[in-house]
């Protein structure tokens, strides 16, 4: 699970800013909300409100950056790192970026951290505790040389060769991480913590993100049990008895591999896998609508787009509750009626163990029902002077701005607890119409 989370000098985010999922010291809902892990008390969600353009996304991005460093590392020295720097200052532009994250991985804490840029990751070091704290390796750049340096700590055995083959493996814009999966050598910390990138932590969900290819693939392969998805749907009031799955093989049309391989960041594996095979599968899907005790199946594309989206959420929640793993959620309220909202959200509150979400949105239940969210699970986005992000979290106001008894969305909506757009008035300028 996730501890703590930071970034510094990444998009609109100048100034380090952290997201905990460590709960304050509230009882409120901790048998749905709270997980006791490693000696730590960590939430299973968090969810980010604030206006448009204020960097909720940006921290969203940040986290999936890190994820993508470590488990796609670059093949050439070359290649630039996919990000940019706070742009709305002279300085830091030439400054490093830095990126933490400290979770729990089998019961050990880690906690890891890079320093990079454009070019290349500059610092690097990997901490675990168990019980006390005890350095895995700390990573230097020799920016000139463009040569990765490693040094492990005194309690992780390995020998001088283990050290010189990883040294090789990490070009100076891979991760230690990255570099690891790439060459044929085994460290239980180094395995353990690229298991948990791959595993734990999945990839950032945005609104454009067609899920229902992710999740009736994985139904098909029964890394997700259709029953279960079927029972969601159901108790969503979607009137869906049934998925229906027909596999088809194609041929594959002239030029397609030509794309894959220009277009697309595809593995060479699938690639071969293709080639060697000369057709692909088409997964065509239908829901099945019981009315007045008659079947009747609906092609998925006539669906609303709605049902399509919670279908894909469906397939979420059953990996949430069955697996232990983290999805981040760009505008988790996209096309669902805010009953549905709160629906989805408490499904995965009551049923999971210790998976978490971690959504931005702009759904106002949040603000207005404290019978259901607690005040360490809400975080803000706010712009400053500067146009920075500043988060921070509805828990770090005291009692004379949020009060037990308060309404949190008339506090929102009076400024005290920022996040809120500056607009003007609704006058448009029509003095250059001729």
């Amino acid at each position: 699970m996730i501890a703590n989370f930071s970034v510094q000098n990444f998009g609109s985010i100048k100034d380090k800013q952290t997201l905990s999922f460590e709960a304050d010291k509230s009882t409120h809902l901790e048998d749905y909300y709270v997980v006791n892990a490693s000696g730590l008390r960590l939430l299973k969600l968090a969810l980010i409100y604030g206006a448009n353009a204020s960097g909720k996304t940006t921290i969203l991005k940040a986290m999936d950056f890190l994820r993508e460093l470590v488990l796609e590392p670059a093949e050439k020295k070359t290649e630039s790192l996919d990000f940019s720097p706070f742009l709305f200052d002279h300085e830091t532009p030439k400054q490093n970026s830095i990126i933490s994250i400290d979770f729990i991985q089998n019961d050990i804490r880690y906690y890891y951290e890079i320093e990079f840029n454009k070019n290349a990751i500059s610092k690097e070091e990997l901490i675990f505790f168990n019980p006390n704290k005890a350095i895995v390796f700390k990573r230097t750049t020799d920016i000139e040389k463009q040569f990765t340096e490693i040094t492990f700590g005194s309690k992780i055995k390995k020998d001088k060769t283990f050290e010189k083959t990883l040294e090789s493996n990490t070009l100076w814009n891979n991760t230690v991480l990255g570099g690891f999966l790439k060459t044929n050598i085994e460290l239980k910390e180094l395995k353990e913590v690229t298991d948990w990138f791959e595993n734990y932590l999945k990839p950032l969900i945005y609104t454009r993100t067609e899920l229902e290819g992710y999740v009736t693939s994985r139904i098909n392969k029964t890394e997700i049990e259709k029953d279960i998805v079927v029972n969601i749907l159901k108790k969503a009031d979607f009137n869906i008895s049934d998925i229906l799955i027909q596999t088809d093989e194609k041929d594959i049309p002239e030029g397609f591999f030509e794309f894959l391989e220009k277009q697309v960041k595809s593995k060479e594996e699938r690639i071969k896998e293709l080639k060697n095979k000369g057709k692909f599968t088409v997964d065509k899907l239908e829901f099945e609508h019981t009315v007045n005790n008659n079947k009747y199946s609906l092609p998925f594309e006539l669906e609303s787009q709605g049902t399509r989206r919670y279908y894909g959420f469906a397939g979420l929640l059953s990996l949430l509750i069955k697996n232990s793993i983290a999805f981040p959620i760009d505008e988790l309220e996209a096309s669902l009626h805010p009953e549905l909202y709160v629906h989805f959200l408490l499904s995965f509150l009551i049923n999971s163990k210790k998976s978490q979400i971690i959504a931005t949105t702009h759904n106002r239940e949040i603000l207005t029902n404290k019978d259901i969210f607690r005040n360490d699970t809400i975080w803000f986005t706010d712009k400053s002077e500067t146009c920075a992000t500043e988060l921070y979290s509805l828990s770090d106001f005291d009692s004379s701005v949020v009060r037990d008894s308060s309404n949190i969305f008339n506090a929102y909506k009076t400024g005290k607890l920022g996040g809120t757009p500056n607009l003007g008035d609704y006058y448009i300028d029509l003095d250059n119409e001729k």
